[in-house]
C-alpha cells in the first residue's frame, strides 16, 4: 500500500504545534474552514461548498508528540490514516506526516500528495504565528 510522507521543520516546540494537528479547531486554521464536530466525536471537513465532505476521527492522542486520525469515508480515503509525529530538537519541531494505507497509487493519490505538501507549510506558518488561513476557505467559494 502506498503512503504519502512529508516533513517540515517548524521553529516552535511541539507543544505549540500539537493543537493544530490534534483537533478540529486546529485543522480549521490551516486545512479546511468548514469543520463540523459530530455527536460521535468525529469531524466532517467540507470542501468546495460541501461538494466533498471527509470525516475523520482522532484515534491516538499522545500530546505533544503524536496524533493519529482515521479517515472514515471517501472513495479513496476510507480506511486510510493521517499520522502526525512531532519530534523536538533545540526548541524546534520536526513534523513528520504520513497519509497511510492508500489502496493504490492513483491520479488522486498524486493530487493529494501535492495538496498535503502545501498544507505542511500552512501548519508551519500557523504554528509560528504567521497564519495564512486554511487552504480550503469559505471565502474561496464566494460564500
Amino acid at each position: 500500500m502506498p503512503d504519502i510522507r512529508l516533513s517540515v521543520q517548524i521553529d516552535v516546540p511541539p507543544a505549540e504545534v500539537y493543537p493544530f494537528v490534534s483537533s478540529g479547531s486546529g485543522f480549521s486554521k490551516w486545512w479546511a474552514e468548514d469543520m463540523t464536530q459530530r455527536a460521535d466525536g468525529a469531524f466532517d471537513l467540507g470542501f468546495f461548498n460541501r461538494a466533498m465532505v471527509y470525516s475523520v476521527k482522532l484515534v491516538k492522542n499522545a500530546s505533544p508528540t503524536q496524533a493519529e486520525w482515521a479517515c472514515l469515508n471517501g472513495k479513496e480515503w476510507e480506511g486510510t490514516r493521517l499520522l502526525f509525529h512531532l519530534g523536538e530538537t533545540k526548541g524546534q519541531t520536526l513534523l513528520r506526516f504520513t497519509h497511510a494505507g492508500w489502496v493504490k497509487d492513483t491520479d488522486y493519490f498524486v493530487s493529494c500528495s501535492a495538496t498535503w505538501g502545501a498544507l505542511m507549510f500552512r501548519i508551519k506558518a500557523a504554528a509560528e504565528g504567521r497564519p495564512r488561513g486554511p487552504l480550503f476557505s469559505r471565502d474561496a467559494w464566494g460564500l
